[in-house]
């Protein structure tokens, strides 16, 4: 199998990052796991040793036809690929496979270019995922378990949500081909969207008034805002909520962000 860096397919080699990875989602037999782009199936099969249910969503033809043979073949029958874009099918396999938030994991190696999008696009579909386990960018792992004054909004998306914790550094060698940077294993956990119900905000809202702060993030995120929502409104917004208004937008912690956006 040759890998198609147009799809950023970088495979698997290492057996102790595979057994990481099952370990840390603590997978079991009342689960139903999905994996997004398993490549040559070699996270696939070890984890349908151990749980419910495998879904493998493969994008590419050629490999979804090929595991479907080998995983026939062999005898495997909690295995089921699938043949798509995960970002346009998530919601589809949802339904049809009535997957529940304490019996659905999410556990993978997927492609570099996905991290962010299907990060989101997991945490904000319904139902959500109980953890989210997957090989990432060692860069894209810290940014998305940094804490203020080093915050970003990946970090914000996806902190919002749940408990992002690096595992395990992974290096550039358990890969094929072996790519340019090295990797880490992370997990999300405590996956809800009970910030939102607890501040009695909005998502849109939220991630609306996020993206404008964080688009001039070298500047002050009084003048930002003040500029597209109003000066005196969020003036006002940061007298109420004791915000330093020299602050930039990484330099807030969630509750902050909350306090400002229930202000404005």
């Amino acid at each position: 199998m040759y890998p198609k860096r147009s799809l950023g397919q970088y495979f698997l080699k290492c057996r102790w990052v595979i057994s990481t990875l099952i370990k840390t989602a603590e997978v079991s037999q009342k689960d139903t796991v999905l994996e997004i782009g398993p490549g040559t199936g070699i996270l696939t099969r070890e984890l349908a040793k151990t749980a419910g249910k495998v879904i493998a969503v493969e994008k590419d033809e050629y490999l979804a036809a090929n595991l479907t043979q080998r995983f026939k073949k062999d005898g495997v029958k909690n295995i089921e690929i699938i043949k798509g874009d995960i970002l346009k099918k998530l919601s589809e396999i949802t339904t049809n496979y009535k997957l529940q938030t304490n019996s659905y994991k999410v556990v993978a190696n997927i492609p570099y270019y996905l991290t962010a999008r299907l990060i989101r696009l997991l945490l904000e579909c319904e139902p959500r995922p109980e953890r989210i386990v997957l090989t990432v960018q060692k860069e894209v792992a810290r940014r998305i378990t940094a804490k203020p004054p080093h915050a970003n909004l990946l970090t914000l998306s996806v902190q919002v949500y749940g408990t992002p914790q690096i595992i395990k550094d992974v290096p550039a060698d358990c890969f094929y081909p072996k790519p340019q940077v090295d990797s880490a294993i992370i997990s999300i956990s405590d996956i809800s969207d009970g910030f939102f119900q607890k501040n009695k905000i909005s998502m849109e809202n939220f991630f609306e008034i996020l993206r404008l702060g964080f688009s001039q993030k070298r500047k002050m995120l009084l003048g930002v805002l003040g500029k597209k929502l109003g000066k005196q409104k969020i003036a006002a917004a940061f007298a109420a909520t004791g915000i330093n208004p020299k602050a930039r937008p990484q330099e807030l912690s969630l509750e902050q962000w909350a306090k400002l956006i229930s202000s404005i």
